[in-house]
Parts: C-alpha cells; sequence; structure tokens
C-alpha cells in the first residue's frame, strides 16, 4: 500500500481525522524550509503540502503569492523543491508528501522527468491547480508509471456531470476546495459543503480533504466533521513569513520556528478524537 493509503487508513482505524499542513517550498530559503519541513511531523501532520513557487499563482491569496515570491527571490527552483523531499526520505519514510503548485513550472521541466525525478525523490503525490482534468493526461500518466498519485480539485461549483470527470483518473485522495475564490479568504459555509460532499462520497471511496478558509484550530475542527482531513495554508504560512531574512540562523528552538511549530501543534491538537 501507498504511503497515502497507510496514512488514511491509520486516521480510519484511530477514528481521527488528518492534518495536511501546506508550506512553500525555499519560503523563506531552502535551507530553512528544509529545517521546517522535517519539523512538521513532530507536530502531529499527517500529509505536507510543498508549494512550488511560481511567478503568477491565480488560485493563491495574497498570503500564498508572497511566500511563492519570497521563494523565488532566494533562488528555489523546482529542482530545490525536489531535492528538499530527497533530504526528508533520509530521515521519514513514512509521512507523505504531495506536491502542489501550478502547470508550466511542470512543463518547462519536462513532464517525464518530473514525474521520474518526483518518484526518485519520494513524492507520493500531486495537485496541479490550473490544469483541468481534460487537459492532464501526459501529466497523470507519466505520474502514473511511476506510481505517483494526481489528486484533484473538487470545487462547490463542481455538479454532477463535472464531479464524474474529476474521479475519472484520480488517485490518492481528493482536495475539496471548500469556497469559491482564493486561498485565504473567509471562512466556508459548512451545511453547504457537507451537503456536497455526501454527495460526492456516493460516488466515490476516495478520502477527502477539505481545504481553503481554514486557518485555526477552531476551523479545523469544525470542518473536520465533514471530511477525511483538513488542509491548513495561510495561516501557516503567515508565521513563516517572520523567518524571512534569518536564513543560516533559524533552527527549532528559535522564537519565529517556535510560533510555527506551536501553532501547527495546536492544529493538530485539535482534530485529537475526545477522550
Amino acid at each position: 500500500m501507498k504511503r497515502l493509503g497507510k496514512v488514511f487508513e491509520s486516521l480510519r482505524t484511530e477514528n481521527r481525522k488528518g492534518l495536511i499542513a501546506f508550506i512553500m517550498g525555499g519560503d523563506p530559503d531552502v535551507e530553512t524550509s528544509t529545517a521546517l519541513l522535517k519539523a512538521l511531523p513532530s507536530r502531529g501532520v499527517d500529509v505536507i503540502e510543498i508549494g512550488m513557487p511560481f511567478s503568477d499563482p491565480m488560485a493563491d491569496g495574497p498570503v500564498i503569492q508572497m511566500a511563492g515570491q519570497r521563494a523565488l527571490e532566494a533562488g528555489c527552483t523546482l529542482r530545490n523543491v525536489l531535492d528538499m523531499v530527497v533530504s526528508f526520505r533520509k530521515d521519514n519514510q513514512d509521512t507523505p508528501l504531495v506536491l502542489m503548485g501550478y502547470a508550466n513550472p511542470v512543463y518547462r521541466y519536462g513532464v517525464d522527468k518530473f514525474a521520474l525525478d518526483c518518484a526518485e525523490a519520494g513524492v507520493d503525490g500531486v495537485i496541479i491547480v490550473d490544469l483541468p482534468p481534460e487537459e492532464d493526461q501526459a501529466v497523470r500518466e507519466a505520474l502514473g508509471n511511476q506510481f505517483v498519485d494526481m489528486i484533484r480539485l473538487i470545487t462547490p461549483t463542481s455538479d454532477a456531470g463535472r464531479l464524474e470527470t474529476i474521479l475519472d483518473g484520480a488517485t490518492g485522495f481528493l482536495y475539496y476546495v471548500s469556497i469559491t475564490g482564493i486561498t485565504g479568504a473567509a471562512k466556508a459555509k459548512h451545511d453547504k459543503v457537507a451537503a456536497h460532499i455526501e454527495k460526492i462520497r456516493a460516488k466515490t471511496d476516495l478520502p477527502i480533504a477539505v481545504g481553503f478558509g481554514i486557518k485555526t484550530p477552531n476551523d479545523a475542527q469544525e470542518m473536520s466533521a465533514l471530511g477525511d482531513a483538513v488542509v491548513v495554508g495561510s495561516s501557516i504560512v503567515e508565521k513563516i513569513a517572520h523567518l524571512s531574512g534569518k536564513s543560516g540562523k533559524v533552527d527549532q528552538g528559535a522564537p519565529e520556528m517556535t510560533a510555527v511549530l506551536d501553532h501547527i501543534g495546536a492544529l493538530s491538537g485539535a482534530l485529537k478524537p475526545a477522550a
């Protein structure tokens, strides 16, 4: 069984919901970002999403846009992000890693080379937010040949017909975008999300992770009732911004790093089942 499958099976067995934490690869620099990446599992993160920095991240709000800009200004490339995965895997063979980003860097890198290098580095899944199912065949097949999951997004506007298209070829888990808009936007309407996810579950056994608009432990706890995991990005990245300008000086005991990790620990703690 793949790492993602093992994690979601463990979550079911333990009767708890998972925490998927997003960080931008290379933010504020590769060294600091790698140190943070390695620390996340110790704070209860079940799956890690690593952003592939891109100059035109149209689905992202200002917080993650700025994170990508910081990474690019620090010289971070897609190859650097893959090297971060390689470094992580030297000590951790269990926590799934998912790359999330846009199609342009992947096509520039080369689809087949990207898929191969993802597999060799230890990437478990890829989310490409601006690549619809009708256009992702080359990437999906390349990843599939390397046993890397192609994770699809579902939005509140995905009707029954669109859902069938999205599910065809989706693997790993489904990422439910709980709001219409950009990352870091307002909270989703709980009842509306619940009703839509119920319809999705009638069509697939894939785990569902709920993301966008989840910032606080209370948000995470509330939305975890609807999916198998919650995704938190912007509120984590906001705290990572305070690490900027401290390259080479930040360790896990530094106040700015502690603030990031304590926030993540609080999010994870909110998802623990009641005693």
